[in-house]
Formats: structure tokens, C-alpha cells, sequence
């Protein structure tokens, strides 16, 4: 049996306006139209069948079944998050000519006058927040679409527990009816709203600290809140991250992470990467959590635990830096190498030759190649009117990978 084109139509936000001569030749050509029945409304004289969209294995049994020409109506552009991923991923590709529209989300960008080509679009419709949530935070813009469970008060909410509050925030509700309304806020602001069913959620990021003062890499000691100086000082930090050889998109578990700072500088050289900082201690937690707001830390997300426990719901890490142990290095050791990705490294850092000498060998006992880096430093200090070199205390940064050296 030869079959008809399916004709997939997107409609204005108002519903009626916006259709090209193509696709409304199509409609009147068509012998059947499927739509919801606000697009279905629009074209009250149309001659052929008119079937309402419910369940869409029933439309795509009939669609599968039919030599009729039928139009399919979606809203806006059908391919951006619509029916069209749905039929193009379940039929012939041949079969489907596409005539999108103005989307929701264009029409709401143009409203509030903020460019959107560099926004990013996110819809938390039918999932969970975290992901979502994940990709705001690594983003500059970004245009969210709800639903009733993942309300944009909820949103704000997840974004305020992982102190991400930097945007200016636009709710758009009800786009192209008579009560359309769009309200300017920030994040605690819209935590307090309540919104329409329909709407659409646009994040603007709205500061950023002063990379003048906060270099992507070397941050000062002095700029991290931690507990009596506690720290992964400037120059080891930078030895320790070398070692990690990061790259832009890679998933880290940073375990024991203190005050964060090892967390922070991987952050700002994996500007798509996300950091899982594992961290129990009350007191560390206190400085962690200000660091991370301090430094706007957007893809990096804080676990309450003492590792190994925690590791079970995170994502396979590329990169695992080791900062602490509480005594469970080789608990630690064997748990991350359940998970490590097949060309991943470890990184950890020891201050004792006790801990250098469990690390090497039950990495080697697990079939990784080691390499040990001694890293001494020392700064200069004032005295009277000379100055004098200050040791610090050595520290080893041990590298660990599977493979030949």
C-alpha cells in the first residue's frame, strides 16, 4: 500500500496566525486533521475527519494504518520538545514534511527583548529536577519549561538549596491569551510565586564573581573560608589538578573535599564537567557551602557522606581526587575502582609517608600504574627589613591510572 505524506503542522502562539501558504494548502488538501482541541478550534470549517490527540500509540496505529492525507497540529515548532521527535523517532523519516511556527519560547524571549540564541532550553515536563537543574547552573541563559509538578517555585527552590541565586528571572504565563503575563523577579522571588499551569521559566544570570579577582586557576589561599588554614595550598592545588589532566566535560568525584578548593578551580576548567563534592564533617560543610556561594559554583554538587558510602547514586567518575579518608583509604580505593571509567585517574594527595605507602600499594594491588610527584614548597616572608624562605611541608601527589606507563 502506498502511503500519504503526514504533514506536521505547528500553530501561532495565539493559535491562528503565523501559517505559511505551504502548510495551509496542506490543511485544505488534508482528509484528516489530528490535533488537541484548541488546535482543532481553528479551523472550524475544515471538510474532513477531525480526530482529537490522546494517547499517541493509538495515533500512531492509526497514522502506521492510513492511505488518507492527514495533518498533524503541534504548537509552535513541532521539534522543539513537541510531537515531532515522537513521530520522526516511530516513522519513516520520507513520509513527515514539517512546517513549524513561532515556539512558545521564541515568542517569550522577543516579548521580554533578550536575544535567546545563546540560551540553552531545558524541560523538566514528566522528569526529575536534578539533571535540569545541573544544566541551568552550567549556564549563562536558560528558558525551562514546567509542569505541575516541577512548578517554577520548585525550580527556584532546588536552585537556592545548591546556591545558585545569581539570575534575574522572567515568568511568563499564558503566552498569547488575553491574561498573558510575564513578571521580572530573581530566584528567592519566583520561590514565592505561584504560576499559571502555562508558563515558561527564562534564567538570566545576573553576576559572576570578578575573574580579576578570582583567577581560573591559582586562587588565593587567603579567598577560601576554611578551618584553621586546612587547605590545599595554592601551588600543590595546581600540581594536583595538572595531574587529573581535566578536560571539558568530564564527571569528577572530589572525596573529602574540605573547604572545596581543589572542587572549585576543577570547576573552571570543565565548564560542561560536573564535581560531586563528598564531604560529612559539620564543620567543613559550614565552609564548603560558603566557598560555593562565594565562587558561584554552578556545576558542582555537595554530598553530605563519608565516602565510600554516598558513591552508589553518583554518575561513573572520569576523575577521583582523594583529598581525605578518615581512615578508609583502601575502602575508598576499592569503591572507586568498581566505578572508574576505563581511561580515568585517580589523584591523591598524602602528607605522611604512612599514607604514601598504603596508597601505592593498594593502588598497584589493584592493577593501577602509579606515579609519586614530592612537591615542596617555600614562600618568602618578611624579616626586618630582608627577606627569608619559609618551608611548608612536603607533600606527595600520587597519580594512578590502569594501563602501561
Amino acid at each position: 500500500m502506498s502511503q500519504q505524506k503526514i504533514y506536521l503542522v505547528g500553530a501561532g502562539i495565539e493559535g491562528w496566525e503565523g501559517f505559511g501558504a505551504n502548510a495551509l494548502e496542506a490543511i485544505g488538501k488534508a482528509e484528516v486533521l489530528i490535533g488537541h482541541q484548541r488546535h482543532l478550534d481553528i479551523f472550524p470549517d475544515f471538510g474532513g475527519e477531525k480526530r482529537a490527540m490522546g494517547d499517541l500509540g493509538e495515533m500512531l496505529d492509526f497514522l502506521k494504518g492510513t492511505d488518507k492525507r492527514v495533518v498533524v497540529l503541534g504548537s509552535g515548532d513541532p521539534n522543539f520538545f513537541g510531537v515531532g521527535r515522537f513521530l520522526l523517532r516511530n516513522l519513516p523519516k520520507e513520509r513527515i514534511e514539517i512546517f513549524p511556527n513561532v515556539t512558545s519560547v521564541q515568542y517569550a524571549f522577543a516579548r521580554i527583548k533578550e536575544p535567546w540564541d545563546d540560551a540553552i532550553f531545558v524541560s523538566v515536563h514528566g522528569r526529575g529536577l536534578k539533571g535540569a537543574i545541573d544544566r541551568i547552573i552550567a549556564a549563562e541563559k536558560a528558558a525551562v519549561l514546567t509542569d505541575e509538578k516541577n512548578t517554577p517555585a520548585a525550580i527556584a527552590k532546588a536552585l537556592v538549596a545548591r546556591g545558585a541565586e545569581g539570575y534575574e528571572v522572567w515568568l511568563c504565563e499564558n503566552l498569547g491569551m488575553a491574561d498573558e503575563k510575564f513578571t521580572k523577579t530573581d530566584v528567592r522571588g519566583l520561590a514565592e510565586l505561584s504560576a499559571s499551569p502555562l508558563n515558561i521559566v527564562i534564567l538570566i544570570k545576573a553576576w559572576e564573581p570578578s575573574l580579576t579577582h578570582y583567577p581560573l586557576l591559582g586562587i588565593d589561599d587567603e579567598e577560601f573560608a576554611t578551618a584553621k588554614k586546612l587547605i590545599t595550598k595554592q601551588e600543590v592545588r595546581a600540581v594536583t589538578l595538572a595531574k587529573l589532566q581535566l578536560q571539558d566535560d568530564l564527571v569528577m568525584w572530589d572525596i573529602g573535599a574540605g573547604s572545596g578548593s581543589v572542587s572549585i578551580e576543577a570547576e573552571n576548567l570543565m565548564p560542561n564537567g560536573r564535581v560531586f563534592a563528598l564531604e560529612k564533617n559539620p564543620q567543613y560543610l559550614v565552609f564548603i557551602r560558603e566557598n560555593l556561594k562565594k565562587f558561584v559554583a554552578r556545576n558542582i554538587m555537595l554530598v553530605e557522606a563519608f565516602a565510600p558510602e554516598g558513591l552508589d547514586d553518583l554518575p561513573d567518575p572520569d576523575r577521583v581526587f582523594i583529598g581525605g579518608s578518615s581512615g578508609m583509604l583502601e575502602e575508598i580505593i576499592e569503591a572507586v575502582d568498581r566505578r572508574l571509567k576505563p581511561e580515568g585517574r585517580i589523584v591523591l594527595n598524602a602528607v605522611t609517608l604512612d599514607t604514601l605507602t598504603k596508597a601505592v600499594e593498594f593502588l598497584e594491588d589493584h592493577g593501577y600504574t602509579v606515579e609519586v610527584t614530592c612537591v615542596n614548597i617555600a614562600k618568602t616572608r618578611g624579616l626586618t627589613e630582608y627577606k627569608m624562605f619559609e618551608s611548608h611541608n612536603p607533600v606527595y601527589i600520587i597519580a594512578a591510572w590502569k594501563g602501561e606507563e
